[in-house]
């Protein structure tokens, strides 16, 4: 082993750490507008649910508004409206304060990691300082070449690497909007049946798998933050967002006709359309990491038989 092998190991070692340090400051950014984001959703949720919660207060107290809905004949209806109304707001502030938690979390932990990579960037200059000085030394014609060569080798890794976390990212948000879009179609499935008289029990069955879309709509979203993240690693820098479901439908339940079944059916079919496009995406994502994984593993391959061959010519 020459020392341009032992000097290189070096560099090779402190220039993954300086990478290292260069993708988790990239992801603290992406996980703090990601925060910021999300804190600004809680606080207008926070806002709808008071409005709607002062308009059910209104009708259960039987003030002037209970009055009026009274004289029509449609307060039950309104209250039962305004009370779905309320509690579909309220299961999408849960979901977004769980989301913060969540986002929170993985801002720690790249934190964590970043206080282990902080002082890699001037580690990695003082040991590219001290190849310069091996190499003037030495006399070697090979030794600029090995530097420009490990240099490469190593950004490419690093490269690749990115790449193939962010496609296994990709694959974690794909199975979770997989699971999203399963719900949908047995809530569009009871929606069908609805239409043509299913009646309680289709709304009930209906119920129940809006209710599952909706907790697996919000894994979802956790995951296509993070593929978000590992994307913004390889310079894409996107913000991909699924549609609410919408749980308000429910209120429907009361008053069951072709109308208000047909409505709820278009609704269903509508998110189910939506989510589906953003499975397209995330699938021509993967596609695209993986072509540029397969080139980035070539040159990967064609720099090492090239790094070989100067050490043995």
């Amino acid at each position: 082993m020459t020392p341009f092998d032992i000097n290189d190991d070096d560099l090779r070692a402190a220039r993954e750490r300086v990478r290292r340090l260069e993708r988790l400051t990239g992801q603290r950014r992406a996980a703090a507008a990601q925060i910021e984001e999300t804190v600004r959703l809680i606080a207008e949720l926070e806002t709808r649910l008071a409005e709607e919660e002062h308009d059910v207060s209104r009708l259960e107290e039987g003030g002037f508004a209970a009055f009026l809905a009274g004289l029509t004949g449609s307060r039950e209806e309104r209250l039962a409206r305004e009370r779905a109304e309320a509690q579909a707001v309220r299961e999408r502030l849960r979901g977004q304060r769980t989301r913060l938690e969540w986002l929170r979390a993985d801002l720690a932990a790249v934190e964590s990691g970043l206080t282990e990579v902080g002082g890699a960037r001037e580690e990695f200059d003082a040991l590219l300082d001290r190849k310069e000085r091996l190499l003037v030394r030495s006399g070697d014609a090979r030794g600029r070449e090995l530097v420009e060569l490990g240099r490469n080798l190593a950004d490419t890794v690093a490269d690749l690497r990115e790449h193939e976390e962010a496609h296994r990212a990709g694959a974690v948000a794909a199975e979770a909007i997989g699971r999203v879009l399963h719900c949908l179609g047995g809530a569009r499935g009871a929606s069908t049946w609805d239409v043509v008289g299913g009646g309680l029990i289709a709304d009930m069955m209906e119920h129940g798998h809006l209710r599952d879309a909706d907790e697996a709509a919000l894994h979802a979203q956790r995951a296509l933050d993070a593929f978000a993240r590992e994307l913004a690693d390889v310079g894409v820098h996107v913000a991909p967002a699924l549609p609410e479901v919408d749980t308000r439908v429910f209120a429907d339940m009361f008053f069951d006709n072709i109308i208000t079944d047909a409505l709820k059916h278009q609704r269903i079919s509508r998110t189910g359309e939506a989510v589906a496009e953003m499975a397209r995406w995330v699938n021509g994502t993967m596609g695209d990491l993986a072509a540029r994984g397969a080139e980035l593993a070539g040159r990967r391959d064609s720099l090492v038989a090239r790094r070989q061959d100067v050490l043995t010519g």
